[in-house]
């Protein structure tokens, strides 16, 4: 970034496709749509670019990077409140991913894999959005507690505790599938 900074469009070229797709599942795990969030992350790239002037060479670029794609993600959201339903959260015919085919495959087990996982998305998009956020680092980017707190700028003790009370969060939305799935009934 900081040679982007002095004027090298090459490596701003160079940059994108290293933090393309981390941009896009961090929005992806905020606003749940798969066309918001390859835009978002587009125009939280183009943000960068243009406050590339402002950015600090002797800080990490990421944290930097992600506080950006946050505002950007944040301020969409708050446009586009007024008109979420609980119908639009469920909804997974935007997000089509394409898998290899098993002939060996259990259809039975793999409509239940299916179904769990679509439960599983539903019940984060319904998480606020800090708790999606905290998790999505976590989860999806793999990214350690210190590179979280540094990242959201809070203390790693604040890491742990919004991680710790997101996933309470999130079993607890998921108790009642749990359940069912654990009875003698479902085996």
């Amino acid at each position: 970034m900081a040679r982007t900074r002095a004027g090298d469009q090459s490596a701003f070229d160079e940059l994108v496709p290293l933090v393309r797709g981390r941009a896009y599942q961090l929005a992806h795990s905020w606003v749940g749509n798969h066309h918001d969030a390859m835009e978002l992350s587009q125009d939280a790239l183009m943000r960068v670019y243009k406050a590339r002037q402002k950015y600090d060479p002797t800080s990490p670029f990421l944290p930097w990077f992600h506080r950006i794609l946050r505002n950007t993600c944040i301020s969409f959201l708050r446009k586009r409140r007024p008109r979420i339903s609980i119908r639009q959260i469920g909804r997974t015919d935007e997000d089509q991913d394409f898998e290899l085919i098993d002939e060996n495959a259990d259809p039975v087990k793999d409509a239940q894999r299916s179904e769990r996982a679509q439960l599983y998305a539903q019940a984060v998009q319904s998480l606020s959005q800090n708790d999606r956020e905290i998790l999505a680092l976590r989860h999806n980017q793999g990214l350690s507690y210190s590179e979280i707190a540094e990242s959201l700028g809070i203390k790693e003790g604040t890491v742990m505790s919004r991680l710790f009370h997101a996933r309470r969060r999130l079993r607890s939305i998921l108790a009642p599938v749990l359940e069912k799935d654990l009875s003698p009934e479902s085996t």
